[in-house]
């Protein structure tokens, strides 16, 4: 059993965003993103890439991130009190999608890890659907796809990580839920890290499954 490893999910992370942004780029066909890179010192990097007025995507964002820290502040570690003020990495990829026609939906995820010196560690993310006009076939497939990749997990999964995702994106001011759901999730260190990582590999591939037919 390996133990937690950061550039391992660097490197899925960073290969996500490349599988998505090639996926995105066929499908609108002329848009392309633009990339910046940036490195801070002590290892901090970031790969942020947008693309914009496509023929598809009025602006679509893709961005990944490897950062490290001399000590994670209080905020971040409610959860976590044994890892406040301690050496820590953070790896995230997170995406936004404006597509140009009403009828294709927006779409949100993001996929994050929190690894801290002494053997602390969790992931968290997920991906939501925001439809202008929902069709009944579009988010019965989005769910499916959904329910599929959270089936490694065991069937209480999917019905625990959606419940969340809509309890999460509920907007209390206006008494609706913000698009369909999907599924998130965070804290998420059940099993071993080759668990958990699994588990966030087969959400993190699903995204495209999801989205890409709607």
């Amino acid at each position: 059993m390996a133990g937690p490893d950061a550039q391992a999910v660097a490197r899925y992370l960073e290969g996500l965003q490349d599988r998505i942004c090639s996926a995105f780029e066929a499908a609108d066909g002329p848009g392309r993103f633009r990339e910046e890179r940036f490195e801070a010192p002590g290892g901090t990097r970031a790969r942020p890439r947008v693309l914009e007025d496509g023929a598809l995507f009025e602006k679509a964002a893709v961005h990944f991130t490897h950062a490290r820290g001399p000590g994670l502040p209080p905020a971040a570690t409610e959860r976590h009190p044994e890892a406040a003020g301690r050496p820590f990495e953070a790896v995230s990829m997170s995406l936004i999608t404006h597509p140009r026609n009403p009828y294709v939906p927006t779409s949100h995820a993001n996929f994050r890890c929190f690894l801290v010196e002494g053997g602390t560690w969790w992931f968290g993310g997920g991906f939501d659907l925001t439809p202008f006009y929902p069709f009944e076939e579009d988010v019965v497939h989005w769910h499916r796809t959904a329910r599929d990749a959270c089936a490694l997990l065991g069937a209480d999964a999917w019905p625990r990580f959606k419940k969340w995702c809509d309890e999460y994106f509920f907007l209390p001011h206006r008494g609706e839920a913000r698009g369909v759901g999907g599924i998130f999730f965070d804290d998420f260190a059940e099993g071993s890290f080759d668990d958990a990582f699994g588990f966030v590999r087969s959400a993190g591939d699903a995204y495209l499954e999801a989205y890409l037919p709607i």
